[in-house]
């Protein structure tokens, strides 16, 4: 990251961490805002299957980067990175602390680590080109970014169907790979100084708490969310609709599998997620980030957070009222 006071403070970690919580506990204590850091939580109409922050929280904390397009669109970590320096930048202009909340270690990465100036391409090429790579299967796409662009496949791969297709579209419309333009094209901005908190807690718990969500989301709706979107005419290979959770509950309403059987299928999907988001976070970010025990209380985590942050220089909007000492 490049120097100078911290200009955001970051929540990261593996679904089901508790990043929500601890958002709204800094809350208390500090004037802040909060920007959403998840890839899935940009979709609108995705609010039970994406674990979204109800309106209460959003009512007492304003949020950005939620609900921005819609299911069949795509966003990806340079819209982020852009999107966010904005929010950031007007949350700093009210004199509150920006923030961000999140999962998704690529757009976090994309702030402090920011990617590359992208080539420009031909909108309509690229319409036609998504078109076509909507039909094809996953086992062809990989294949044709194994051919394409070996050096990517394995990221690509991970992604699932959009990552795949975005490395293809790169490849075919600007006659370069992906990789290429990431390890040559100049960056599209420079680094953002920040505070990274990462939020550890055991295995056995990170996964008690995942099949806890789990069973959550399905009281509270989600298989008429996701009948509502289909039937609203949103493909099953619709960006958004191929999430977790969405995908195994579409396979339910298709007679597929049994509800029982689906929900065993996101929970096993999520727990997969969240040991990718630890092995990111623990390889990706940077050896300043911060080191939280998820299952401290929370007063612990968020003197921990605060103290983080002034000593890297930043300045905290205190609430009203509030001792201006982290741990008082």
């Amino acid at each position: 990251m490049s120097g100078g006071p911290p200009q955001f403070l970051a929540l990261a970690g593996p679904t089901a961490s508790g990043k929500t919580d601890l958002s709204m506990a800094l809350a208390a204590r500090v004037n802040l805002e909060v920007i959403s850091m998840d890839s899935r939580q940009v979709y609108r109409g995705m609010d039970i299957g994406t674990d979204k922050v109800d309106r209460t929280m959003r009512a007492r904390v304003p949020h950005h980067g939620l609900d921005v397009i819609l299911p069949d669109e795509r966003y990806s970590a340079g819209r982020f990175a852009r999107d966010a320096r904005a929010w950031i930048a007007e949350i700093r202009a009210r004199d509150r602390l920006p923030v961000l909340v999140g999962g998704t270690g690529f757009f976090l990465r994309a702030l402090v680590d920011p990617v590359f100036a992208e080539p420009p391409l031909d909108p309509a090429r690229v319409d036609a080109l998504r078109a076509y790579l909507r039909g094809q299967s996953r086992e062809r796409l990989s294949r044709w970014v194994e051919l394409l662009d070996p050096e990517r496949a394995p990221v690509a791969r991970e992604g699932g169907p959009q990552r795949l297709a975005r490395t293809l579209e790169v490849a075919l419309l600007s006659g370069r790979p992906l990789s290429w333009w990431h390890r040559t094209a100049p960056a599209e901005a420079g680094a953002l100084p920040g505070v990274i908190v990462v939020l550890d807690l055991p295995r056995d718990e990170l996964h008690r708490r995942i099949d806890e969500r789990v069973a959550g989301m399905v009281e509270r709706g989600l298989v008429e969310e996701v009948r509502g979107l289909l039937s609203a005419g949103y493909r099953e290979d619709a960006p958004g609709m191929t999430g977790t959770g969405y995908r195994e509950i579409a396979a339910y309403l298709r007679g597929q599998v049994s509800l029982e059987g689906a929900v065993e299928e996101i929970r096993s999907s999520t727990r997969k997620y969240a040991r990718r988001q630890l092995t990111w976070f623990r390889h990706q970010v940077t050896d300043s980030a911060v080191r939280v025990d998820a299952t401290a209380p929370l007063d612990e985590q968020v003197d921990a957070a605060l103290a983080a942050f002034e000593r890297a220089g930043g300045t905290l909007p205190w609430q009203d009222g509030v001792q201006h000492e982290v741990g008082t």
